[in-house]
């Protein structure tokens, strides 16, 4: 049995703002962006739930781990609208940014591993790298640091 919203089950979007840290601007660009979805009150006035004090909170962290507003979007997608997530949501969610986070820690270990190798050598072209790029062979790969970007070498 579904249990009846009372009115204390809701803020105003100030309220909001000052238990998330957020600017009330930052709330309504991600109510644009359909990440939180506010009830209107007669007066047209914002009421969102307690429970998207979680979900703005969840943003901002995701933000701080690396995470680019689309994939934010893609995970809160995987949330209930109009219930507090329950432990199982976010293990769910957790075990899919762990695994972008895993990824992206490769790609910087690798980074991180090959790039005194690259600035040391003093030449920084990769148009004339010997160690890297000998004879350019990266061009035909397209543009940017394909070597770092695939994981070879």
């Amino acid at each position: 049995m579904a249990r009846t919203l009372s009115k204390d089950d809701f803020l105003p979007i100030g309220d909001l703002a000052r238990r998330t840290g957020l600017s009330v601007s930052a709330i309504r660009f991600y109510e644009g962006r359909g990440l939180v979805q506010p009830m209107r009150t007669g007066g047209n006035q914002r009421r969102f739930l307690r429970s998207d004090i979680r979900r703005l909170s969840f943003i901002l962290i995701a933000q701080q781990l690396g995470l680019a507003l689309s994939e934010i979007e893609d995970e809160l997608a995987k949330l209930p609208q109009g219930r507090t997530p329950t432990a199982k949501d976010w293990r769910a969610i957790s075990a899919s940014i762990r695994k972008q986070l895993d990824h992206k820690i490769a790609q910087l270990t690798r980074t991180r591993d090959k790039l005194d190798g690259c600035i040391g050598c003093g030449c920084l072209s990769l148009s004339r790298c010997r160690l890297y790029n000998d004879q350019d062979v990266a061009a035909k790969s397209g543009p940017g640091p394909r070597f770092v970007l695939s994981g070879r070498r």
